[in-house]
């Protein structure tokens, strides 16, 4: 028996990633069935482009019988409202991250989601690469002893080289610049990684002069002594993504212009003395959006959902008031 074709409303191509995600969808089988947008002078071209009807009325998108899930890649200001409705609508979500610009939003999502039933999944492509399953390895198998230090960049040249839209940089759609964009990926990493925060405090310049930054470096303080330095930005040419973990028995270093993997471990080298690249890496996770369509579709496993998202979006909005205050802003330690 087939399984039946999962039929998906596009919320919004306000994110830049949101024609990857339309492309996505449909080369894993689903149809795409309608369109709506904020700006219907952007939705509407969008929509004939897919040949899919635009419905400038968010609220007739509820109310079609073509809509068992949505793709959301509006404004980030505009996310609890819409996944909110779209859960109490009946309808599976999808969207890219984060999930909202503060943590009561979230738990106004999380609500909604959990009563509905319905299968959430929001976006954390890092967190299914072989090289950064290979540094969850490392920590869970406590290879490098205690991690003391991770330093993760990511970062680019969209703000220098003017290809990002001129709404990535409006504080009333976005909350933010560089870091609750593109420094989402370091800061659920080094969730991910180092477990619960304690205190976090951020430094951020604005280069081109926007009214938000492009430029950002949060360091955050993790139990036990462990401390992450997440890099990002908007104005960085040739900055290839890097990974630094260091512990009390070893280091392991990912990413730079070669994206290689190196290891160098006191504890049982396996004969192999100093530097050591791995001959294999952990399998790579099925993508976000895969992992949504399994769920809908089998019942399977999403590895980011609701909690994840929580948990990036309190160190977004804490990351922020660190800088708006000029201090370190402590998490609730429960």
């Amino acid at each position: 028996m087939e399984a039946p074709t999962i039929r998906v409303a596009l919320l919004s191509q306000w994110h830049v990633h949101a024609p990857d995600y339309a492309r996505q969808a449909q080369s894993l089988g689903l149809k795409i069935t309608v369109v709506w947008d904020e700006d219907p002078a952007k939705g509407a071209p969008w929509a004939r482009s897919l040949q899919v009807p635009f419905e400038p009325d968010l609220g007739r998108v509820w109310d079609r019988g073509d809509v068992d899930a949505v793709i959301v890649n509006a404004p980030t200001s505009l996310h609890a409202p819409i996944i909110i409705a779209a859960a109490r609508a009946g309808k599976h979500i999808f969207t890219e991250k984060v999930l909202a610009l503060t943590v009561a939003d979230c738990q106004a999502v999380a609500a909604a989601v959990e009563k509905a039933g319905v299968k959430f999944c929001i976006s954390f492509p890092h967190r299914t690469m072989p090289h950064n399953l290979f540094a969850k390895k490392m920590v869970e198998e406590r290879v490098l002893g205690d991690v003391t230090l991770l330093r993760v960049r990511n970062a680019h040249n969209g703000a220098v080289a003017n290809w990002l839209p001129d709404h990535f940089y409006r504080r009333d759609q976005c909350g933010g610049g560089a870091m609750v964009d593109l420094g989402a990926h370091p800061l659920y990493l080094a969730r991910w990684l180092l477990g619960r925060p304690r205190r976090i405090s951020s430094t951020f310049t604005s280069v081109t002069g926007r009214e938000v930054e492009d430029n950002a470096v949060s360091l955050i303080e993790f139990d036990r002594g462990a401390i992450a330095v997440v890099e990002t930005g908007f104005v960085s040419s040739h900055s290839p993504f890097v990974l630094e973990l260091y512990g009390t028995q070893g280091t392991l270093l990912i990413g730079g212009p070669d994206h290689r993997v190196s290891l160098f471990t006191d504890r049982d080298p396996g004969g192999v003395p100093g530097w050591v690249t791995p001959a294999v890496l952990p399998p790579a996770l099925p993508s976000a959006m895969d992992q949504w369509v399994g769920a809908i579709v089998h019942g399977g496993p999403i590895a980011f959902g609701l909690t994840e998202a929580t948990e990036l979006t309190e160190l977004v909005e804490k990351a922020y008031q660190s800088f708006a205050q000029g201090r370190q802003i402590p998490f609730d330690p429960s």
